[in-house]
């Protein structure tokens, strides 16, 4: 149990990393969900939107910090 303690709050900390960095990036004047390559349709009815390249850029991100903390690890 305690395994899955540590877990939860290895996560949390993650997401609130991330949270953290999105919001400051988001004053700092990244436009992250407003990227080149996000999609967005407004119709009569309707609005869809897929942020593709915010999704390929936070993915790329991501894979980095994983590909760092593996590293570290070893």
């Amino acid at each position: 149990m305690n395994d899955l303690g540590r877990i939860l709050i290895g996560l949390g900390l993650l997401l609130l990393i991330v949270g953290t960095a999105i919001i400051l990036l988001g004053k700092i004047g990244l436009p992250f969900g407003r990227l080149p390559g996000d999609i967005s349709y407004r119709g009569k009815s309707v609005s869809v939107f897929f942020p593709l390249g915010s999704s390929i850029l936070l993915s790329i991100v991501l894979s980095v910090v994983f590909y760092i903390l593996s590293r570290l690890r070893r």
